[in-house]
């Protein structure tokens, strides 16, 4: 992937009010894509049942949008070379604002999952431009702060999409969780273009990679459908699954052989040759996987089998960024004076708390026991994106930045899609596993049983209804425990993951000498 030409380069900072709104504009369009990543979260079930198909097919909402994102945004350089940043930063605006609309408007799943495929391609170059565009805004001096203003913004959307597309959902309808997007994005774009549209970077004609782009949506979209269609179709015993297994792989591999040969890759994987580059986008995407699959599973889980409307699961979801806008300007203004390694262990040790306390989920747990986890998150959340950002790009030339930034989100949101899909896949096949176990225990033998089934009876229920009713909570059992095995197991993953971030050695960005000290 191409470099886009730095505007910093090209242009001085912005200052008083034009860099106060420039930021505002930049920070809504960007809080209007995050938000499109968790708003449609808790709100699954009633889409799903809307439009005739199951909880799990609904998850084909989220995961749609993440590929086509991850697709499109390594194109982010290409395209600002030869349209120019601004240009296309609001052209992305504007066509993500589109894509809602139409969103709002699919009439079924298959429609919906276009519209949310469309909605994801154009919001690719969003997050990398605005990134780029911001640390443009402000001095140098001042990067730390201006990347701090920018995660603020990225973590408020998580707080507010869950809240908001329950309260939607609950109140209004589900295609209204797409619709709000009209005002903010038309708004963000007009401000955008009126601040920015002088400064825009320069172009140049360059060819693009057709094969590198052929090969990239070949194997990421096998991929994720095997993902996706697996459980479906009993995996590896399906010919459908071995076939799309095999595509995944093969695009894969031409795909990595034909990057690193071409002289304009849509995707520059020379960029792992640098130990900081590979070091943090690994532990950012790995982490973000799993942060991101639990955020899928755990109002999937409280809706289903807990009784929460969607209002409620998104007031259990909300709380992660309080703590998180708290504590972020304080991480964003320190993060250059402090080893950047070290918050990373923080948060990842606090990830890991946060999912061993929700590994010891009961169905009994009430509200706030729900809660307490998601509100320290937040703490892990301020220590998170910021430092391992830090530690990605560090040491890397500014004409590099965007580049390297481009490539870094398309490893982080390809991961976020393979999380909930592999979180939606494994809680099914665990739940199967208890159920059955669960089940073996129920028998006519057993004095628990039997005093249950009379008990029901007792209230007016038949035999048969009676039974129904133990299978039920044997369903809710076996659903919950299959959620706390990957609460467990992700704990688990965030220590494992700590040697990693000590792999690096971070720099300043620009600093000098990195090309070596990055390769080893």
């Amino acid at each position: 992937m191409a470099a886009a030409p730095g505007a910093a380069a090209q242009h001085p900072p912005l200052e008083g009010a034009a860099r106060t709104w420039g930021t505002i504009a930049l920070s809504a369009a960007t809080f209007m894509n995050v938000l499109d990543t968790s708003i449609a979260n808790v709100s699954l079930p009633a889409i799903a049942g809307d439009l005739g198909v199951s909880p799990n097919q609904g998850t084909w909402v989220i995961t749609s949008f993440a590929v086509a994102n991850a697709v499109s945004v390594p194109l982010t350089g290409w395209l600002a070379q030869r349209i120019g940043q601004v240009r296309l930063f609001v052209g992305s605006v504007i066509l993500f604002v589109i894509a809602s609309w139409l969103c709002g408007l699919a009439p079924s799943m298959g429609l919906l999952i276009a519209a949310r495929a469309l909605q994801g391609f154009v919001a690719g170059p969003m997050i990398p431009l605005s990134q780029t565009l911001l640390l443009a805004s402000y001095p140098p001096a001042l990067a730390g702060l201006a990347m701090a203003l920018w995660a603020m913004t990225t973590l408020v959307a998580p707080v507010l999409g869950p809240l908001l597309g329950g309260w939607i959902t609950d109140n209004i309808s589900w295609p209204w969780i797409f619709y709000i997007n009209v005002p903010v994005g038309l708004v963000a774009a007009a401000s955008a273009w009126a601040i920015y549209h002088r400064r825009e970077s320069v172009t140049r004609q360059l060819p693009i990679d057709k094969v590198g782009l052929a090969l990239l949506v070949v194997w990421i979209g096998a991929l994720q459908m095997m993902l996706d269609l697996g459980k479906e179709h009993d995996w590896f015993h399906s010919p459908l699954i071995v076939a799309l297994a095999i595509v995944a792989a093969v695009g894969f591999a031409y795909f990595l052989l034909w990057e690193l040969t071409e002289d304009h890759p849509v995707v520059d994987l020379r960029l792992f040759a640098r130990r900081n580059f590979w070091a943090g986008t690994l532990s950012v995407s790995v982490a973000y996987g799993l942060f991101f699959g639990n955020v899928v599973l755990l109002p999937l889980w409280l809706q289903q089998f807990m009784g929460y409307t969607a209002t409620d699961a998104g007031m259990i979801m909300a709380p992660v960024g309080l703590l998180a806008l708290v504590l972020s300007p304080f991480v964003g203004k320190t993060v250059a004076k402090v080893d950047p390694r070290r918050y990373a262990t923080f948060a990842f040790i606090v990830f890991a708390l946060v999912l061993w306390m929700r590994s010891r989920f009961a169905t009994t747990a009430d509200f706030g026991t729900l809660m307490v986890p998601t509100i320290v998150q937040g703490v892990a959340m301020a220590f998170f994106f910021i430092p391992l950002t830090t530690i990605t790009l560090s040491g890397l030339p500014p004409e590099r930045i965007a580049a390297a930034s481009g490539l870094t989100n398309f490893v982080r949101i390809t991961a976020g899609a393979l999380g909930t899909s592999i979180f939606t896949t494994s809680w099914e096949s665990r739940s199967a596993l208890h159920h059955a176990q669960l089940a073996e225990a129920v028998n006519a033998g057993n004095p628990a049983v039997e005093a249950a089934l009379a008990g029901l009876q007792a209230q007016g229920l038949t035999a048969q209804q009676a039974l129904a009713q133990v299978n039920r909570l044997a369903d809710q059992q076996a659903f919950t425990m299959a959620a706390t095995d990957l609460f467990w197991l992700s704990a688990l993953f965030f220590l494992v993951l700590i040697p990693l971030v000590w792999l690096s050695r971070p720099q300043p960005m620009g600093a000098p000498g990195d090309a070596a000290a990055g390769a080893h």
